[in-house]
């Protein structure tokens, strides 16, 4: 079948709008309208300049089933990226977008999968499922999610309600490879964009500089495109392995604090909660040192319900 044939069946109906959280702000959550107390300080942390090389789009997926874990006993939902794209292919096919179904919608498809889709594949995909998004959120809230297996992982079930959510992020990606994708929503609606990203970049060899001038330009670009939207840029959260030291993903996420002040975003700080007095990934929350748990992501839930009830109410 082919792209305009699926598209054809992608008619976004009877999405039930669902009743809207009521949490409290907190403190991770910082706004960049309101007055910095050291500015000058944020203005050299921000200071990033073109790098000499550009980084390459370069894709070294997760496809191991012991880096996915979640509250769910095995097989009540997909735990391999085979497993998910053909869930989310199903239900875009069927006109509908997986994170309005539930966690196990299509099991007798995705079961058997084992072919491992390639990136173009996902790519296709993900730009089916932002199409379907657009054409059906009339009134409804619409947020969405960009980044790398982080994001992809992130359980439909655990998304805050009262919206559409679109989850426009792929396994083993790095910062040049997203906003080389970015595009793909160009026609969406959205009230909240969530970026996570750089942790692929940082396996990858990259230097700190390159991470963030890819970051500052996702940014830039993503409110050049969706003028009305808030762009949250959420912390390179830490990691557990030996591959990237603690105290460069802090210090990353100082000038990343301050890149999004500067560009008119908002950055939410994950980082404190998810490094233990080490500067690493709190065991409790992680599968392999990298990828996230059930915990993580109840963490990681939490965090992100904050925001967006502090988005919900005009903030």
């Amino acid at each position: 079948m082919t792209d305009l044939s699926l598209l054809a069946t992608v008619l976004a109906k009877g999405l039930s709008q669902q009743a809207a959280i009521n949490a409290p702000p907190r403190n991770a959550l910082i706004a960049l309208d309101q007055k910095a107390k050291r500015s000058d300080r944020d203005q050299v942390l921000g200071d990033v300049s073109q790098p000499k090389r550009l980084l390459k789009p370069n894709v070294q997926p997760d496809s191991r089933q012991d880096a996915t874990e979640f509250s769910q006993p095995m097989l009540a939902q997909p735990s391999s990226c085979s497993q998910l794209y053909w869930q989310r292919f199903a239900a875009i096919r069927s006109g509908r977008l997986y994170t309005r179904l539930p966690i196990d919608s299509f099991r007798e498809i995705w079961v058997r999968a084992t072919n491992e889709p390639s990136y173009k594949q996902w790519r296709t995909l993900l730009a089916l499922e932002a199409k379907a998004a657009t054409r059906g959120q009339g009134n409804r809230r619409l947020s969405i999610m960009v980044g790398d297996s982080l994001s992809l992982w992130f359980p439909s079930n655990r998304l805050p309600t009262g919206q559409l959510w679109l989850n426009q992020a792929i396994s083993g990606e790095n910062t040049s490879g997203i906003l080389q994708r970015l595009p793909a929503f160009d026609a969406a609606r959205p009230q909240a964009i969530y970026v996570m990203a750089g942790v692929n970049d940082l396996k990858q060899g990259a230097t700190d500089n390159e991470i963030l001038w890819n970051l500052r330009l996702i940014v830039r670009r993503l409110k050049q495109a969706h003028p009305k939207a808030q762009v949250i840029v959420q912390s390179i959260l830490p990691t557990k392995t030996t591959m990237v030291p603690g105290n460069r993903i802090g210090w990353l996420n100082q000038r990343l604090a301050a890149i999004a002040k500067q560009d008119g975003a908002i950055f939410l700080d994950l980082y404190s909660q998810f490094t233990d007095a080490d500067g690493n990934l709190r065991h409790e929350l992680t599968t392999d040192g990298l990828h996230l748990n059930a915990n993580g992501y109840a963490a990681w839930q939490a965090e992100l319900a904050q925001a967006d009830n502090w988005i919900a109410q005009g903030g």
